[in-house]
């Protein structure tokens, strides 16, 4: 048998290690509070510094019309501000790269206005990213084009600032949503807020388009209704519809021929965007 231990002494065993226990978590909490004041001090700092850069406040392509009522972003406007060479860590960043979200992680860096990046619509997100290379680097941006008669591809500079959105003339309601009507019985909401899905089917794209269909919401209605009402022949007038009056930035330039006139053409935009 083992020796007899009384009572007290294991309570008071018990004691101490709880008094260790304790005072060792007391110590961790300590540090982690010390650690987050630390943290809160230089975020704090570098809010402080940040507010010094210039800024400037960037018009929407959508006018915001696209946005709720309640969204910071129906003001269409955002403030966003120059760039610094700290801020070129995230565009070489692999990591970002690999992961196809470097063009976000920059946004979400030098846009001043208290807004969640993820929440603006692609229509509007290119103009904001055009608008932060012009800022970081200046208009002239190189491309390369087909003259329309020699068919001869020309190397030419683009003067981005040049650039305007496109005329958008529709009404939206107060959760910046449009009407459609399909046929005379069916009427649908829709948006071009998200654009978050990876896939190229069209079926896709219309349910992350259609938000209501006959004052109908439940996304069970509008999946069945595109699964199994929505005929072919409507689906791409409508598609044709939101394309021919979608927002976002005129990416169409004058260029100049190589007999010396002028022509319009549309350019892309490339992963070069931000490097010259």
């Amino acid at each position: 048998m083992g020796a007899y231990r009384p009572f007290f002494t294991v309570r008071i065993f018990i004691l101490n290690r709880n008094k260790v226990i304790k005072e060792s978590m007391s110590k961790l909490t300590d540090r982690v509070d010390n650690q987050n004041i630390i943290n809160l001090a230089r975020q704090n700092f570098e809010n402080k510094q940040r507010s010094k850069l210039p800024t400037v406040i960037v018009n929407l392509a959508s006018q915001g019309k696209i946005y709720p009522e309640t969204h910071p972003l129906s003001s269409g406007k955002v403030e966003m501000r120059y760039m610094t060479a700290y801020d070129e860590d995230v565009l070489t960043n692999a990591s970002y790269i690999r992961e196809g979200v470097v063009f976000d992680k920059l946004l979400e860096t030098i846009i001043v206005t208290d807004i969640d990046v993820a929440d603006i619509s692609p229509v509007d997100k290119d103009g904001l990213l055009i608008h932060a290379r012009i800022l970081a680097y200046g208009p002239e941006y190189p491309v390369t084009v087909a003259d329309p008669i020699t068919k001869n591809i020309l190397h030419r500079v683009v003067e981005l600032d040049k650039l305007k959105n496109k005329p958008f003339d529709l009404v939206s309601d107060k959760n910046g949503e449009f009407e459609y009507q399909v046929n005379e019985s069916t009427h649908i909401k829709f948006t071009w807020v998200k654009d978050d899905s990876d896939s190229d089917k069209i079926s896709d794209t219309l349910k992350l388009a259609i938000r209501e269909v006959n004052g109908d919401r439940k996304s069970a209605t509008i999946e069945e209704f595109i699964r199994y009402e929505f005929m072919a022949i409507d689906a791409k007038k409508f598609r044709k519809y939101m394309l021919n009056n979608m927002p976002g930035l005129d990416m169409t330039f004058e260029f100049e021929s190589e007999d010396g006139s002028t022509f319009p053409a549309s350019f892309r935009v490339g992963t070069d965007l931000f490097w010259f």
